[in-house]
């Protein structure tokens, strides 16, 4: 699990992206299911709006991850993720992006927020300026090119080159517990044909495919959690093993002041 290692943050566990922490004065985090106040199927720390749990809950929860982490609710920008590529450049903190899988940003203070059970959270940093990128990348983003659309983005506001990022993949659905289709795997192989060895079979590996696409795009230092979202039922929410009425975990980015 090179690049990221556990802690513990005001009781929550947090699965902290060394890489990324240890490059410059940055937060990078990703939540587990574990310490919070929803019920289940939700429980215990959903971090989700809209899928069904108490709203009080998952704003208990969201104030709960944020003091631990020493953060003001303010400070916090969410994607309202649509399974898509829309980039949202944060200058300010409004409380959420709408209809973006994707956040960048480089002023300090202000943190990036999504939620996830089973796609794939992608973390960007370019220690230079510095800024941050966080893309949702589920197949349908993925083949619409939402990492590369993130570091177009970062390159085009923040002058920023793939060459000096570090990158990080964070916990989603693993090969062992996803089975795919020809007709997704046959719009991945369009959307990515230098990759159609990993496309062949019908086990995706969304995570190791993202990877691939940010060495494509030319990041050298790409770090994977290599956790399944599915497998790991005492850590993680799983969207695909729970029929799809569960909860989400939450990646966290941003600049410290």
């Amino acid at each position: 699990m090179g690049g990221f290692r556990w802690g513990q943050a005001g009781g929550l566990p947090l699965l902290r992206v060394t890489a990324m922490e240890s490059a410059g004065r940055v937060l990078a985090v990703f939540t587990s299911r574990r310490g919070g106040d929803s019920l289940f199927p939700f429980g215990e720390l959903n971090l989700g709006e809209g899928v069904g749990d108490r709203v009080a809950a998952v704003a208990a929860n969201r104030k709960q991850l944020l003091t631990a982490l020493g953060l003001g609710a303010a400070t916090v920008v969410w994607a309202e993720q649509v399974h898509g590529s829309r980039v949202c450049r944060v200058e300010k903190t409004p409380r959420a992006c709408p209809q973006a899988d994707a956040l960048i940003s480089d002023q300090p203070g202000v943190i990036l927020g999504g939620v996830f059970a089973d796609c794939v959270p992608v973390f960007v940093y370019d220690p230079r300026r510095p800024a941050v990128g966080l893309a949702h990348a589920g197949w349908r983003g993925t083949a619409a090119g939402v990492v590369q659309r993130t570091l177009e983005a970062m390159a085009a506001h923040f002058g920023t080159a793939p060459d000096r990022c570090v990158a990080a993949v964070g916990p989603s659905i693993g090969p062992c517990c996803y089975q795919v289709g020809e007709e997704v795997l046959r719009r991945l192989r369009d959307a990515l044909p230098w990759d159609a060895e990993l496309l062949r079979s019908g086990r995706l590996d969304l995570g190791e495919l993202n990877a691939r696409v940010l060495e494509h795009c030319g990041v050298p230092q790409v770090n994977r959690a290599e956790l399944c979202t599915s497998c790991n039922r005492e850590l993680f929410f799983s969207h695909r093993r729970d029929g799809g009425r569960t909860g989400r975990m939450a990646a966290l980015v941003g600049i410290l002041p």
